[in-house]
């Protein structure tokens, strides 16, 4: 991982994890610049990407601070299953099925909004739990808002995991429901067409920008998400 990208994750951890919180200061140039060894310009890469993202605000004379969080309250998640299936104590895998780089189509409203004139980098896969197959997923990526995705190498990570790792979200959708399995990925669950299957689509943003659209088919039984309410 380059330098500003180091900078940029660790200071983004901090925040989304509630050790920063709103109005808080963050350390000067200077002080990140001594901390990390580098140069003012990777700093300020680093601080610039993270203000553009939303999570910062530069004030001359004042510095920099942790922006005002959106008034919506996060109630789920967005779990990595990687993590998620070690946690069970079982071993993870993700098995790659397919990678292309298309436009997006004129005629579908949610590619033309993620793409943004740009093109989309679409992937298909199966995630397994000790080699027993749980989701088959089919998922989106800008590649205007992350153009370094196309280098990941998805045979060791899953597109998954490889965003939670590098491109934390601002915010996300979820969309929660029950389908039967379709046959063009039923056979790859190992189970009949019609099969009920719980249904998850997710979109994440960074800020304003769009980051990807997934959804992901779970064999029932398979996985369960879990939300935590606060009285916030």
């Amino acid at each position: 991982m380059a330098l500003h990208d180091r900078i940029r994750t660790e200071i983004e951890g901090q925040i989304l994890s509630g050790t920063l919180q709103p109005g808080d200061k963050v350390p000067s140039e200077l002080e990140l610049m001594a901390h990390y060894g580098c140069s003012r310009m990777t700093v300020s890469k680093a601080l610039t990407a993270l203000s553009g993202a939303g999570l910062l605000q530069r004030r001359k004379r004042a510095g920099t601070v942790v922006a005002p969080r959106p008034t919506e309250t996060m109630v789920l998640d967005v779990p990595d299953l990687a993590v998620e299936i070690a946690r069970r104590g079982q071993a993870y895998r993700f098995q790659l099925i397919g990678r292309d780089i298309r436009p997006p189509r004129p005629e579908d409203e949610l590619d033309e909004g993620l793409a943004r004139a740009g093109l989309l980098l679409f992937v298909r896969g199966v995630h397994s739990a000790d080699d027993e197959p749980i989701a088959y997923e089919e998922r989106f990526i800008s590649l205007t808002a992350v153009p370094e995705i196309t280098e990941a190498d998805f045979s060791v990570e899953s597109p998954g995991s490889w965003l939670l790792r590098h491109i934390p979200w601002t915010e996300a959708e979820n969309r929660i429901g029950a389908v039967g399995a379709h046959p063009d990925w039923a056979a790859r669950l190992n189970i009949a067409p019609g099969t009920a299957c719980l249904s998850i689509e997710r979109k994440t943003w960074r800020g304003d920008e769009r980051i990807t659209l997934v959804r992901q088919k779970f064999v029932a039984g398979s996985f369960e998400l879990v939300a935590r309410f606060g009285a916030a």
